[in-house]
C-alpha cells in the first residue's frame, strides 16, 4: 500500500513543487495513518479510516466541495475539513495533469459532522479572495426506468428488476393520472448502495436490454430534495398525491375539514397531485396520519408533509450570497408547487459554472438601443472574447462555457410528443462530446416546452445546473 501512497503523491509533484510536495502529502499520510489511492479520476484519502469497524457511514454523511483552487491538495484540505469532525473518506477529482479538477467529496462517519461542515465551511476563504462552497452530496441509490408496459403491477415490475440486476431493495410505481388501474409507463428503482445502482445501470444502460419485450429507458433518477429537520418540523403544508383528475379542490378541502372543520387554509390542485395548506401544523400532522391511505373520488391517495423549497437559501448556498432579489425569475424558473410536480425531487434552482466560479444566472442585460452615427467605428469581436455578463440566455451561456473549457460545442436533439388536448410539447436531449463518459451520457430536462425556442432554452439551464 505505501507504494500506491508514493505514487498518488508523486502526481502531486508534477504540479507543485516537486519533491517538498510529494513530502507533504507522505507527512500528512505519517500523521493520520490514513492510506490514499488514486484510481479512475479521483483519489481518495482514506475509506475506511485506520481502525475503523462495521459498514461505512449512512447516506447524509458526505459533503460535496466546489470551487477549490486548482493547485490546492489533501495537505491543505484535509486539515481544514477536519475542523467539522472525523473524515472518514475524502476523494479529491483529478486532472491527468496532476491538477485537482476543482472539487471533491467528503464523508463524514456522522450525518451531524457534515452538516456541521456546511455551517462552518459554506463560502469559507480557504485562500485569500478564494471562497470555496459546500453542501450536501447526495449518493444517489435509485435509478429511473422508462417504457415499461402500464398494465404491470409493482409486483410483477419488483420481481423482473431482481431477475436482472442484484441489490434491489424496492420499486416505486405510480398510477396512471386518468386510469388508476394502470402505471405512468415508468418505474423508480430503490438499490441498497450507489455502487449496487451503479452496476445495474452500467447493465441495463446500452438501450437495448428488453423487459416484457419493450426495450427500456435507464437513467439515473434525480435525489430527492434534503430537507432539514428544523424545517421541516416548521411545515404546515401537505402534499397529496394519486388523485384523480376529475377530482375539484373544493371536494379536496371538504374531505380533509371533515376530521376537523375549519382547519383547512386552502388548497392548490395542479393535475393529479395538490398542496393542501393548514393554518396550523399540528392539525397538517392529524390529517396527515387520518387521510393517508384513503379514498377521494375513488382513488387512494397517498399524504405526505410536503418539502419546502427555500430559493434564497439555496442560492445564498452557491453563489455565496451575492445574489439580486428576483433574480431567479430571470430564467423562467417554476414556482414553489411546481417543484412537488417533480418525483424526481430536484431542487428549482440553477448553478452557471463559467471557468470553475459561480454565476448566479445571467444577469440582467441592458435591453435598451442607441443611436448609430455614421461614422462610428466597428471592430470584429468573437463572442467569446466577451464576459458572461453580455449574455441573456441560458443557450449563449452554454456555448461560452464549453468554449472557456476547451470543449466541443453542445449538441441538441430535439424529440416530441403529443399532450391530451393534443398539442405538440418539445423537448432538448443535450450531448456534450468532450465530457461524455460512462457516469453521463447526455442532459435532458423532465419538462416539455410549446415552443422550441423555450425547448432549447430550458434544456441549456438543466446543462448548465448538471455540469
Amino acid at each position: 500500500m505505501h507504494e500506491i501512497n508514493k505514487t498518488a503523491a508523486n502526481v502531486c509533484g508534477k504540479i507543485r513543487s516537486g519533491t517538498q510536495n510529494e513530502a507533504a502529502l507522505l507527512a500528512l499520510m505519517e500523521k493520520t495513518g490514513y492510506s490514499m489511492v488514486q484510481e479512475n479520476g479521483q483519489r481518495k484519502f482514506g475509506g475506511p479510516p485506520p481502525g475503523w469497524e462495521g459498514p461505512p457511514p449512512p447516506r447524509g454523511c458526505e459533503v460535496f466541495v466546489g470551487k477549490i483552487p486548482r493547485d490546492m491538495y489533501e495537505d491543505e484540505l484535509v486539515p481544514v475539513f477536519e475542523r467539522a469532525g472525523k473524515i472518514y473518506e475524502f476523494r479529491l477529482m483529478m486532472e491527468f495533469s496532476g491538477e485537482n479538477r476543482g472539487y471533491a467529496f467528503v464523508m463524514y462517519t456522522t450525518k451531524e459532522e457534515a452538516q456541521l461542515a456546511i455551517k462552518i465551511l459554506n463560502n469559507y476563504e480557504i485562500r485569500p479572495g478564494k471562497f470555496i462552497g459546500v453542501c450536501v452530496s447526495l449518493d444517489n441509490c435509485r435509478l429511473f426506468i422508462g417504457a415499461i408496459p402500464k398494465e404491470k403491477k409493482k409486483e410483477e415490475i419488483l420481481n423482473e428488476m431482481k431477475k436482472v440486476t442484484e441489490g434491489v431493495v424496492d420499486v416505486i410505481v405510480y398510477p396512471n393520472a386518468t386510469d388508476k388501474t394502470k402505471n405512468r409507463g415508468f418505474a423508480f428503482v430503490e438499490y441498497e448502495s450507489h455502487r449496487a445502482a451503479a452496476m445495474a445501470r452500467r447493465r441495463l444502460i446500452p438501450g437495448t436490454f428488453q423487459l416484457w419485450g419493450h426495450t427500456i429507458q435507464v437513467d439515473w433518477a434525480d435525489p430527492e430534495k434534503e430537507v432539514d429537520e428544523e424545517t421541516m418540523q416548521r411545515v404546515k403544508v401537505l402534499y397529496v398525491r394519486n388523485l384523480m383528475i376529475s377530482t375539484t379542490e373544493d371536494t379536496i378541502k371538504a374531505e380533509f375539514n371533515k376530521f376537523k372543520p375549519g382547519v383547512v387554509e386552502r388548497v392548490k390542485k395542479l393535475r393529479d397531485y395538490a398542496f393542501v395548506h393548514f393554518f396550523h401544523r399540528e392539525d397538517a400532522v392529524a390529517a396527515m396520519s387520518v387521510m393517508n391511505g384513503k379514498c377521494i373520488d375513488g382513488a387512494s391517495i397517498e399524504v405526505t408533509l410536503a418539502k419546502p423549497v427555500n430559493k434564497e437559501s439555496t442560492w445564498k448556498q452557491h453563489f455565496n450570497g451575492q445574489i439580486s432579489p428576483g433574480s431567479e425569475n430571470l430564467l423562467g424558473f417554476p414556482n414553489k408547487e411546481d417543484g412537488h410536480q417533480k418525483s424526481l425531487g430536484k431542487p428549482a434552482s440553477l448553478s452557471v459554472h463559467l471557468n470553475g466560479q459561480h454565476s448566479p444566472g445571467p444577469p440582467e442585460v441592458e435591453r435598451c438601443t442607441y443611436p448609430f452615427f455614421p461614422g462610428i467605428k466597428l471592430t470584429p469581436i468573437s463572442m467569446y472574447s466577451l464576459k458572461s455578463s453580455h449574455f441573456s440566455s441560458a443557450a449563449m451561456h452554454l456555448d461560452y462555457f464549453c468554449n472557456k473549457n476547451n470543449w466541443a460545442p453542445p449538441e441538441y436533439y430535439l424529440y416530441s410528443t403529443t399532450s391530451q388536448d393534443g398539442k405538440i410539447l418539445l423537448v432538448y436531449k443535450v450531448l456534450i462530446p468532450s465530457i461524455t463518459d460512462g457516469s453521463q451520457s447526455y442532459f435532458m430536462p423532465d419538462k416539455l416546452c410549446a415552443t422550441v425556442e423555450g425547448a432549447k432554452e430550458l434544456a441549456a439551464q438543466f446543462t448548465l445546473l448538471h455540469l
